[in-house]
């Protein structure tokens, strides 16, 4: 896969604005999770998170998504889920064409006591979709949320869910997301995460509006392999498996992890092996290598996570050899 059909995003929102629900419906139009295994808060995976309707622990999965432009949007060149003034991708260059895309979705908690974990997920992400309940307009967390997405330069789609409640206000939230983000009403997609209505737009704008991931070294030396660049890869979580080891969430900024490669973490010093690599879809589904803009777990032989803190660098320990 390309990065240029690569798409990095998560989700941010206040509490039970329904981040787990849109994630659900996503993951059951692209087929990533068969009908059979579909159940609600399918990325909650704790007992708490599942009892409490909450999200705690962040989850990343990975989405095949066949992206097809209507005839209408092609001919008119402008968006379904979006006008053309705000458009991330200049229309001068033309829209997305038209096949398989890698949707990356970090599924972040949306509770104030978690906002480390959200901050670096966004470092993670080259857009946000933020949600926001029809009926509670714009919360406290929302604001938030929405200030560190700004702070990352990230691309935001607002989208408003519970449109279909008979409490649903939708003109008056509708203001309260553009005066806060500056953007057209025609930018701010409704839908219900629940029924389903309208997320195949979310899905749209988000391979239309959100950029695919960048390697500043890659730009700088266009004629090099992705094996040849040194590797940089932005741990934004990492936990302890009693069978397994520690195992981190990685966005690869530059170059590659291979499995079986010696890795080093730039801030702890730590050495360890990449036992596996892969990608959550969104179970852990093994790869060969994680290459640039890729979002993927490294399961490695690191005793404790002090090891490998969330924020940190990896990089290959080959670039580290004793004078």
């Amino acid at each position: 896969m390309t990065m240029d059909n690569i798409r990095n995003f998560c989700i941010i929102a206040h509490i039970d604005h329904g981040k787990s629900t849109l994630a659900d419906r996503m993951m059951e139009i692209t087929g990533t999770v068969a009908k059979r295994d579909m159940k609600s808060q399918l990325l909650d995976s704790m007992d708490l998170e599942r009892e409490k309707g909450i999200t705690i622990k962040l989850a990343p999965v990975r989405m095949k998504y066949n992206y097809r432009q209507s005839a209408a949007t092609a001919s008119s060149q402008s968006n379904v889920a979006g006008n053309a003034s705000n458009r991330v991708i200049d229309l001068s260059e033309g829209l997305p064409l038209a096949g398989s895309y890698d949707l990356n979705l970090i599924d972040t908690p949306g509770h104030v006591d978690f906002s480390y974990e959200v901050s670096r997920s966004l470092q993670a992400c080259e857009g946000a979709v933020l949600v926001v309940d029809a009926s509670q307009g714009i919360q406290a967390q929302t604001l938030a949320n929405v200030y560190l997405a700004m702070e990352q330069d990230l691309t935001i789609i607002p989208v408003l869910n519970k449109v279909d409640l008979p409490a649903a206000d939708v003109p008056r939230v509708s203001k309260q997301v553009m005066n806060l983000l500056g953007c057209g009403e025609d930018d701010i997609i409704h839908i219900s995460a629940k029924t389903g209505h309208n997320v195949d737009k979310v899905l749209e704008a988000i391979v239309e509006r959100i950029k695919p991931p960048v390697s500043l070294l890659q730009q700088e030396f266009p004629d090099a392999k992705s094996s040849d660049i040194p590797t940089r890869a932005l741990i934004f979580d990492s936990y302890y498996d009693d069978y397994r080891g520690v195992i981190l969430y990685v966005r690869v900024v530059d170059g590659q992890v291979k499995k079986g490669e010696a890795i080093h973490m730039m801030a702890t010093g730590a050495n360890g092996l990449a036992l596996e690599v892969g990608h959550l879809s969104p179970t852990m589904t093994p790869d060969p290598l994680l290459d640039t803009g890729e979002i993927g777990y490294i399961v490695t032989n690191l005793k404790t996570t002090r090891e490998a803190k969330v924020g940190d660098t990896v990089t290959l320990k080959k670039y580290f050899t004793k004078e």
